[in-house]
């Protein structure tokens, strides 16, 4: 055997390195703060331990913390230590899974003699937790075959489930990680014995884990089945640096601040009573009135954007729903049926197949193509009580739903177009930074020719290339029916909001037989793409209210502007004022004059109005008003109410 082995490094280099490097020689052969920074190794293309000894002509990538895939693998190792820490402050506890997600991990519980976590609870699980990081206590990955896995963890019941999966090849990706390939589980362990199931691969030590924190405890049922124990789930954020964990975690303070929720009730938009049930609101006058502007703007960029406007009903036969196969795939987010004079309705999850029916009423001809059709369409879904968010997780909800049918020749310029017009409705809401997700054709089973996949795939490129628009590839993570696009927007304080699809369908095409005739007389069938543009209008609202913390912009806002008199005296011209400012389209507030100017002010800017006008003596003899404009510490005296005018219909007009 030789004493030296060569491996590839990602930039196509070569490194030579002793007979038994691991990747974590490698790492510090390059440089010690490689070597500090580095957290696992991917070896062709499979992610392994830093202590995984390398072969001769193996392709090497060394995975640092502040990479996407360095802080998975913190997330995921620190969730260990919270589980670990959880063993060790309650005893007998059955451990379920515990993944890394979004910015942090969570892990299941059952805790023994019915026990039940609080927020409370979280400090001292903390505590114990930054004691075994302090130990730094070393994870050392252990194999075993499914039979001898069954026996080592005879006594923890949820692990034995994913072991029974593994032998009857049902584990899958729902698993989060906790299997192993084929027959073989592996599991980790460190400290004092304490072992978790897992497949790795983790940071080398526990000492590597010193910035995360505690969030939050919840209820969740085991593998999300209602009818399957109700565990305890503990929720926390981990990151590669304390700079990054403290500015995490005041991105947190500000997103409380902004939750829709609570914005919603102060500023008097939109409510939740408890009898109407949850995931059901109902809109305030002052919200109505934001919604009703949000319509209106898509409304008329769809009737001067070349579509058809459709309406559907609430509810449909059952049989809708079994030739669009929602009975097959989609039945536990329906609402249970109705039986009505002998037949089986259901109310609509999707407007799709209300918007085949349109194109199928008639024969069509490829002159007709590309058929645009649009609806503001009410859904009913019947999302599990745990995962309602108030408007960005309901279960009745208005889509702004299109549904575009077009030859295999147009998908590229369609899509392009289709594109084009997203990005354009999301700008003028006041979204600048988008990033966007390809995902293509599934290793399974998938409908749809070869070629056409590649051609609607390519479509989807091109149209992401030619507006320069960042992108991931989620290889294989299309549907079964299509490729699409998912366009997500980063909002003010740096979250990133899923709200755009473009997805190709061809599915529904065929279920349904839709045909047109081709120009040479041949029956030929369409293809379909579905468009949500906000996703829903509830929640492209929530996510706006969060986004401007409440304060819409003028020509969003509610209440444009108020008018408020000094005193008794200067009330008959913030009258003819509120006259004249409201003739000319604007939406003004005059409230009483029982108060002290200083509070009605203070009232203006608490309920975010954009511009408070006060008005006094000289105003009255000059035609001026005072301008308190949103944001600003200093107002503006003397200015007159002709440029004040221009002013205001400017900003709306452009909407800043």
């Amino acid at each position: 055997m030789s004493d030296v082995i060569s491996v590839v490094l990602p930039d196509g280099s070569t490194r030579e390195l002793p007979s038994g490097a691991t990747t974590g020689d490698l790492a510090a052969s390059i440089g010690p703060r490689l070597a500090a920074d580095a957290v696992i190794g991917v070896v062709d293309g499979v992610e392994v331990d830093l202590n995984v000894a390398l072969t001769s002509g193996a392709t090497v990538e060394i995975v640092t913390a502040a990479s996407d895939r360095g802080l998975h693998t913190i997330r995921h190792s620190t969730a260990h230590v919270l589980a670990q820490a959880i063993c060790d402050l309650y005893p007998g506890t059955q451990l379920a899974i515990g993944p890394p997600i979004e910015h942090g991990f969570y892990y299941d519980v059952e805790l023994p003699e019915g026990r039940t976590l609080t927020e409370d609870d979280l400090e001292r699980i903390e505590a114990r937790m930054r004691e075994i990081v302090a130990a730094d206590q070393a994870f050392v990955r252990h194999e075993l075959d499914a039979t001898e896995a069954a026996r080592f963890f005879a006594d923890d019941v949820f692990k034995q489930e994913i072991i029974e999966r593994v032998r009857s090849g049902s584990s899958s990706g729902d698993d989060t990680g906790e299997v192993g390939g084929g027959d073989t589980i592996s599991y980790y362990s460190n400290g004092d014995g304490f072992r978790d199931m897992c497949t790795g691969p983790h940071v080398p030590s526990t000492g590597r884990l010193e910035h995360f924190k505690l969030q939050s405890v919840a209820g969740a049922y085991w593998r999300g089945d209602v009818t399957r124990p109700m565990l305890q789930r503990i929720y926390g954020t981990a990151w590669s640096s304390r700079k990054e964990l403290a500015g995490h975690l005041q991105m947190l303070i500000e997103a409380e601040k902004r939750d829709h929720r609570r914005l919603a009730q102060e500023l008097d938009l939109v409510s939740w009573p408890d009898e109407l049930g949850p995931g059901l609101a109902v809109w305030h006058p002052k919200g109505a009135l934001v919604r009703k502007l949000m319509e209106d703007y898509s409304r008329d960029r769809h009737e001067h954007g070349g579509y058809e406007f459709v309406f559907s009903p609430h509810i449909a036969k059952s049989v809708l729903w079994e030739t669009s196969g929602h009975l097959d795939f989609y039945a536990d987010g329906m609402y249970p049926p109705m039986e009505l004079d002998g037949a089986t309705y259901y109310p609509k999850p999707m407007n799709c197949p209300f918007h085949v029916m349109v194109y199928r009423s008639q024969q069509r001809s490829y002159r007709e193509l590309p058929l645009r059709l649009f609806e503001l369409g009410a859904v009913y879904r019947y999302e599990l009580s745990g995962a309602i968010h108030g408007l960005l997780r309901s279960r009745g909800f208005t889509q702004d739903d299109s549904h575009i049918f077009c030859t295999r020749e147009d998908i590229a310029s369609e899509l392009a177009s289709l594109l084009d017009f997203v990005l354009s409705v999301l700008r003028a809401f006041g979204f600048e930074d988008f990033q966007a997700k390809l995902s293509t054709k599934p290793d399974q089973k998938a409908v749809g020719d070869d070629e056409l996949w590649d051609q609607a795939t390519e479509g989807l490129r091109g149209a992401l290339a030619a507006h320069g628009l960042d992108y991931v590839v989620d290889e294989g993570g299309g549907a079964f029916y299509g490729p699409k696009i998912d366009v997500d927007v980063r909002d003010a304080i740096g979250r990133s909001w899923q709200l755009s699809t473009i997805q190709l369908d061809f599915n529904l095409p065929d279920r349904f037989g839709l045909e047109y005739v081709a120009a040479d007389g041949s029956r030929k069938q369409p293809v379909m793409i579905h468009r949500a543009l906000f996703g829903s209008v509830e929640r492209f609202f929530g996510v706006l209210l969060e986004h401007f913390a409440g304060a819409f912009p003028a020509w969003l806002a509610p209440e444009q502007v108020r008018v408020l008199p000094v005193a008794e005296a200067h009330v008959d011209y913030a009258v003819a004022l509120t006259a004249q400012l409201r003739s000319q389209g604007f939406r003004v507030g005059l409230p009483e004059t029982n108060e002290p100017l200083g509070k009605r002010v203070r009232r203006g800017k608490v309920e975010k109005v954009p511009y408070v006008l006060v008005v006094g003596d000289d105003d009255v003899a000059n035609n001026t008003v005072g301008v308190n404009a949103r944001g600003t510490q200093d107002p503006e005296r003397d200015v007159t109410v002709a440029d004040f005018i221009t002013r205001l219909a400017d900003d709306i007009a452009e909407r800043r």
